[in-house]
């Protein structure tokens, strides 16, 4: 801590943008008073990409905690002024459909609206014409509304906070070129530039498409890639004249013309025209120029019109008025893309008290920079992040390569109609199991999660789906789906089926303190005997789900750990005592789910162990062997079937799947993919961590209470979940009441005609012949009635009782 008492420990934040402002008005506002910002260019607009960012806010997101970002930058900069005049200018925004598949996105963009709580309007092309009247309204199907969205003066924002937090004891230094950052024994200590050294006790790496250049000096790799961005101002236009007052600029909406990857804004009399339409042009941050040897500023290039031509012509086709008029002016905007378009925030482990809040837009400047704040006063954030987290990248996703391929695919796809299961191109395969060969030949259909190839279907068992009556799906929900899936849900109920669990991550935790780490770790007892396996949970200092585990006792000092993401690994390795060693197995290992009523007759005969219910009970584990191949056998189920997780080698996993399958040939054995997995699993009721239930929620009221022991000793979050009350909020199961209906996930949920909650997951149970979808909503009764809005018509679905399938546990335990 900080030498300064009462001031809170030493903060020193390298980069006086809008993030670097906002963090720094944050701290200081929490009593973290003893806050350095350090910016190589001159303030308020040092030159990064704050300086020259047009402002649109639409808050709008397939990420909800993107859109609860956006609305606190929305609600703060209300509440700043700058000159007179508040930081945000809510002139509204319209999203604009010239073709079909557009309009129906928007319809899917107004369901995310209603269930993150956002104002939202679907509007036909005449009322799209009287918001925006330069619109040739025969080129649409129609809009979308929001008219609480807007316009942040970013600049005006900066120099706001920066007098707030300059009250409170903040200070702001410009024309200081950071050069190094210091270390002291695996923390960071000191900020060294070219005008001194500053000591801290925190490093907070807000330096934008600087952020690589940065993080190198802590030893850290930043994973986002700078692209340059068109935009360009028109000459004064005639329709414009007196349309706005030359202080607020605007008056109509922020428009996006999607279709064609453009968006614009009011510049008074003059149009701005954003594109993403063109090639990508990738910025190498280490050769930014500084900011007295730019030709404008580091962030701005100069405009390349041949790339902004194509782009010309679609705005005059949707804006005639822009015929009679031409470019006045137009530079390339450098900012910052990640491999999977969100921020990067967070401390890391190595070194500690380095802190990133990098790859974060105008939109949500605030927001992230609260969350940070929260993070580094009160030990976490108020929202789930996980999306966010710089730990949420696999090793594999880290190149450099992989960097600069994934950003620019986020660059060019920023305004495409992206499924949520839709797969990037490249680079794949880039991380396949050693089952890869085999089910390439029985027709694997691979979509792609954490650089892994994960067979969703496989083609091979398509003749099987011949004779399933199965409803009728539209476009949307048809897309990477087959009715093969059905036939593998089917297979799997009735005789056995393959599955290939390697991509979940596995972790290996020994030595003397193991058993007394993860008891504190975890909320459920693992004082067990060698051979138990426990579901428990990763629970925060709140009592918020970090995560939940699968915890096999394999030996008195050796467990084997099922987790969901690296942020797993790296919460245990930054609590772990001397005596506790952690390693991550996942990659140099394997696993099958044999699972189904004849999962049993196929696995027993290959091994020398005792398989029946009374020699290996439900949540066992044993070390024995199936044919020729060693394996950690562990007696779990999350599609509701009788079987086995068998782990082994990935060097002998080719030979573990080829003995399973020729001696399942007997049995009518099958591969089948995720699709089915994720239908079995939810007709059983069995959450999946970061869609379910995050951080922001506690064990009670996702329906995990059986995972918590308050009697077996203290543990993290204990006190937390002893002061709760009863939840306000419950993740309820759903039937939807049509058989033919199908909704996909993050649909708001009607009660009373009102929006109460949001789909989690959903699937087609094969098995009930129904949709099942899990929602947060009030508490409510079995048998009440509820609404799920799907591509904006009202689905009649049902409250259930769960588990839905097999209540009784009876084809588990057998």
């Amino acid at each position: 801590m900080s030498r300064f008492a009462g001031r809170g420990p030493r903060v020193v934040v390298v980069g006086a943008g809008i993030v670097g402002c906002s963090l720094a008005d944050e701290l200081t506002a929490r009593g973290w008073t003893d806050v350095t910002v350090l910016d190589q260019g001159p303030l308020p607009a040092p030159g990064g990409s704050t300086s020259h960012a047009p402002g649109l806010v639409f808050r709008t997101n397939p990420s909800r905690t993107l859109t609860a970002f956006a609305t606190y930058t929305v609600e703060k900069f209300t509440s700043l002024e700058a000159d007179g005049l508040p930081c945000f200018h809510p002139v509204g925004g319209l999203e604009l459909a010239t073709t079909p598949e557009r309009w129906a996105e928007l319809h899917r963009r107004a369901g995310l609206a209603a269930s993150w709580g956002v104002r939202a309007e679907l509007v036909g092309p005449a009322r799209c014409k009287e918001l925006w009247p330069l619109v040739d309204e025969s080129r649409l199907y129609g809009g979308l509304y929001t008219p609480d969205d807007g316009l942040a003066r970013a600049v005006p924002a900066c120099r706001a906070q920066m007098a707030r937090a300059r009250a409170r004891g903040a200070r702001f230094l410009d024309r200081h070129t950071v050069t190094g950052i210091e270390q002291d024994g695996g923390r960071v200590c000191a900020v060294v530039t070219d005008r001194g050294t500053f000591p801290a006790d925190h490093v907070v790496s807000a330096a934008g498409f600087w952020g690589p250049v940065i993080g190198r000096m802590a030893g850290v790799d930043v994973p986002l890639l700078p692209l340059a961005h068109q935009y360009a101002i028109t000459r004064p236009l005639p329709e414009q004249a007196g349309a706005n007052d030359s202080r607020t600029e605007a008056s109509r909406p922020i428009l996006r013309f999607q279709d064609r990857d453009l968006y614009f804004r009011e510049h008074t009399d003059r149009i701005g025209i954003g594109s993403y339409a063109h090639r990508p042009l990738p910025v190498d941050p280490f050769g930014v120029p500084a900011y007295d040897d730019a030709e404008s500023m580091p962030s701005s290039y100069p405009f390349t019109e041949e790339d902004f031509a194509p782009s010309w012509q679609d705005c005059r086709w949707l804006l005639p008025a822009l015929g009679r008029t031409e470019i006045e002016e137009g530079f390339n905007g450098v900012f910052s893309f990640t491999p999977d378009g969100m921020p990067v925030l967070g401390e890391c482990r190595a070194p500690r008290g380095f802190w990133l809040a990098e790859a974060v837009w105008v939109t949500h400047s605030a927001g992230a920079a609260r969350a940070v704040a929260e993070w580094m006063v009160d030990g976490r954030p108020s929202l789930d992040l996980h999306e966010c987290e710089l730990t949420r990248f696999e090793d594999a996703q880290r190149s450099p390569a992989y960097v600069a391929e994934r950003a620019a695919r986020q660059f060019v796809e920023v305004y495409d109609v992206i499924h949520p299961l839709q797969p990037p191109d490249e680079p794949r395969p880039l991380r396949v199991s050693p089952f890869h060969a085999r089910q390439r030949e029985l027709g694997a259909v691979f979509l792609e999660g954490g650089g892994w190839e994960r067979p969703h279907w496989y083609e091979a068992n398509a003749p099987l789906a011949d004779g399933i009556a199965l409803p009728a799906r539209d476009a949307w929900a048809a897309r990477h789906w087959s009715p093969t899936v059905a036939a593998e849900a089917r297979a799997t109920r009735e005789g056995v089926a393959l599955y290939d669990m390697t991509p979940l991550r596995r972790l290996e935790v020994t030595g003397p303190g193991a058993l007394a780490f993860l008891q504190r770790m975890t909320s459920n007892n693992l004082a067990k005997r060698p051979g138990a396996v426990t579901y428990t949970l990763l629970l925060d200092e709140a009592g918020g789900i970090r995560s939940d585990l699968t915890v096999a006792r394999l030996a008195p000092d050796r467990f084997q750990v099922g987790a969901n993401s690296p942020a797993d690994l790296d919460r245990l390795l930054r609590h772990a005592p001397a005596d506790v060693h952690l390693r991550d197995i996942t990659s140099g290992t394997c696993c099958i789910g044999v699972w189904g009523p004849a999962a049993r007759a196929l696995v027993q005969p290959l091994t020398p162990d005792d398989f029946s219910h009374q020699g290996f009970g439900y949540f066992r584990a044993k070390e024995t062997w199936v044919g020729h191949v060693p394996v950690t056998a562990m007696r779990l189920s999350y599609v509701g079937e009788l079987g086995w997780e068998l782990y082994t080698t990935a060097d002998l996993g080719l030979r573990l799947w080829d003995t399973l399958w020729e001696a399942g040939r007997a049995h009518g054995v099958i591969a089948a993919g995720r699709s089915a997995f994720n239908s079995l699993r939810l007709e059983k009721g069995y959450r999946a961590w970061g869609h379910d239930m995050t951080a922001e929620h506690n064990p009670y009221e996702a329906g995990l209470g059986f995972a918590v022991r308050m009697d077996k000793g203290d543990f993290v979050g204990r006190a937390a979940l002893a002061a709760l009350g009863e939840p306000a909020r419950r993740l309820t199961p759903l039937l939807l009441d049509d058989p033919a209906a199908v909704v996909l996930g993050k649909e708001p949920v009607y009660v009373d005609g009102a929006p109460a909650g949001y789909v989690t997951s959903a699937s087609y149970g094969y098995t009930l012949g129904r949709c099942v979808a899990y929602a947060w909503l009030p508490p409510l009764r079995a048998g009440t009635g509820v609404d799920v809005e799907y591509f904006g018509e009202k689905v009649p679905a049902t409250v259930a009782e769960e588990p839905l399938f097999d209540p009784e546990m009876t084809r588990i335990r057998r």
